[in-house]
C-alpha cells in the first residue's frame, strides 16, 4: 500500500481562510543525526493529534528512517517497514492496519514546517483517510504570483474533473453517456454532437454550484514570504507544525537519494514527547 504523497489535486471548492491555529499542550521530541526539532500538534485536528501521541507513547517511531525526502518538497517518514530495510528496499508502503479519517481543516495550509498525514491516493482513497503512521514534514519553497494562479487553475481543473466523474455516475449522466456512445458507433456524428452538448452543459452546472478557488491574502503572504507546497492544501491531513529547529528539515532534505528518493544513508529518528 503505497503511502506516495500525489502531486494530483481534487479539490472540492473550499475556500481556505487562516485563522490561527490551536498548538497543544503536548511538545514531541524528533531526534536525528542531523539535529533535532520540536514539533505541537494542532488541538483542531483530535484525531490526528491523539493517533500520533499514542505511537510516540509507545515508542513506534524509534529507529524509523525518512524513507522519502525531496528537496523543495518534503521529508517522509513512518514506514514501520522502514525499521529493518536494507539498502535499497523500497519503503513506503508500510501498513499498521487501520487508518485515521481525514481532519481537513480549511484554515491548517501547507506552510513550511508543517506535520501532516501521508495517505493512499485520490482513485482508492476518495475520502482521503490518513495513513495511521506515515507523515511528512512540509519544506516547500517560496512562490510566486504566476505560480499561485497557475495552481489555482489547476485546482480549478480538477474540480471540474472531478464535478464531470460525478456527474456520469449519476442515473442522468450514465443515460447520457451511453446515448452518446450509441449514436458514435452508429456513425450519427451530429446527434452524438447534440448529446456531448449536452452533457458538457450539465457538468458545468455542476461544477459552478461552488466558488472558483482562490487563494486569500494570508495564503498568499504565507507563500511568497514564507514558503510552502500550496497544491496541497485541502486534501491532506495537517495536523501540527515545527515550533523549533525548522532548519533541521532543509539538512534532511537536501542530503543524496537514490531513484526512489530514499536517502543513500539512512537518516534514522526518535521521538518524545516532553513533559
Amino acid at each position: 500500500m503505497q503511502k506516495f504523497i500525489s502531486l494530483v489535486v481534487i479539490f472540492m471548492g473550499l475556500v481556505v481562510t487562516t485563522k490561527a491555529q490551536t498548538p497543544s499542550h503536548e511538545t514531541v521530541l524528533l531526534e536525528t543525526i542531523y539535529g533535532t526539532m520540536k514539533i505541537k500538534l494542532y488541538e483542531e485536528t483530535p484525531l490526528h493529534k491523539a493517533n500520533f501521541l499514542k505511537l510516540v507513547e509507545a515508542h513506534f517511531f524509534d529507529s524509523l528512517l525518512f524513507h522519502r525526502v525531496i528537496n523543495e518538497f518534503m521529508i517522509q517518514g513512518g514506514d514501520h517497514l522502514s525499521k529493518r530495510a536494507a539498502k535499497g528496499d523500497s519503503l513506503g508502503h508500510g501498513d499498521i492496519g487501520y487508518t485515521v479519517p481525514a481532519e481537513i481543516v480549511p484554515k491548517l495550509i501547507h506552510k513550511k514546517g508543517v506535520l501532516c498525514a501521508a495517505r493512499e491516493s485520490d482513485d482508492v482513497n476518495p475520502k482521503f483517510a490518513s495513513s495511521a503512521s506515515q507523515f511528512y514534514i512540509v519544506m516547500g519553497r517560496k512562490r510566486t504570483m504566476e505560480e499561485l494562479k497557475k495552481y489555482e487553475d489547476r485546482i480549478n481543473k480538477a474540480h471540474y474533473t472531478a464535478a464531470a466523474r460525478a456527474f456520469l455516475k449519476t442515473p442522468d449522466g450514465a443515460r447520457l453517456k451511453q446515448t452518446y456512445n450509441r449514436l458514435k458507433n452508429e456513425s450519427k456524428t451530429d446527434s452524438a454532437a447534440l448529446v456531448n452538448a449536452e452533457i458538457e452543459k450539465l457538468i458545468k452546472a455542476e461544477h459552478h454550484k461552488t466558488p472558483e478557488y482562490q487563494f486569500n491574502e494570508q495564503q498568499i503572504t504565507t507563500y511568497t514570504q514564507f514558503g510552502g507546497t500550496p497544491h496541497l492544501d485541502g486534501t491532506y491531513t495537517v495536523f501540527g507544525e515545527v515550533i523549533e529547529g525548522l532548519e533541521l528539515i532543509d539538512k534532511i532534505a537536501g542530503v543524496k537519494t537514490d531513484e526512489r528518493n530514499r536517502p543513500l544513508r539512512d537518516i534514522r529518528m526518535k521521538l518524545s514527547i516532553l513533559k
